[in-house]
């Protein structure tokens, strides 16, 4: 595996170093020394797998609030999304900054997610499938969202709105005084 700092402190994408031969290819996923050189410690307790139908829907911004705050890492294994992450993390010297990647079944790419941030993805074909490795269970006394068009972020999303939930339409905007989580 390939571990590439992103400009956000702490987040890396992940490229995959698949054996390949006329059967196929193979790669790991997850390396528990590989990870801990990046100051990975902590335990994967969930795992959870997601399909999104259409294209140019948008899921997000979603993080969880102490003490439930987890590290992710999120994978596409069907189609392609641009997945985003903003730094939330109080005192960061990259507080409220946003990073966007293309993530697809082709690219095998991954993105490692501190905790702190708050995450989602814009599909860019139909069908997509993402996988999530989670450090904290889900609990729903802790989750939070942000807008995914919130102006203190401005995030640049590659196609226009198709889709999003109910609930991600509703998260709130950001209070100009917001200091982190």
């Amino acid at each position: 595996m390939i571990f590439t700092p992103t400009k956000l402190n702490s987040s890396y994408t992940i490229e995959l170093s698949p054996f390949s031969d006329s059967r196929g290819w193979f790669a790991r996923t997850y390396c528990k020394n590989e990870f801990q050189q990046i100051g990975h410690n902590k335990e994967w307790v969930q795992l959870n797998h997601s399909a999104t139908f259409t294209e140019g829907t948008i899921r997000g911004m979603h993080y969880q609030v102490k003490p439930f705050r987890e590290i992710k890492m999120v994978r596409c294994i069907a189609g392609s999304v641009y997945d985003v992450i903003v730094d939330l993390r109080e005192g960061s010297s990259t507080f409220l900054q946003w990073f966007g990647t293309e993530l697809s079944a082709k690219n095998k790419k991954m993105l490692y997610i501190p905790e702190g941030f708050a995450h989602g993805f814009q599909t860019l074909s139909n069908d997509c499938e993402l996988i999530y490795h989670h450090t904290e269970f889900y609990n729903p006394n802790a989750e939070a969202g942000i807008k995914y068009d919130e102006p203190l972020v401005n995030i640049q999303w590659p196609l226009q709105l198709t889709e999003i939930s109910e609930r991600d339409n509703n998260h709130p905007y950001l209070d100009i005084n917001f200091k982190g989580i």
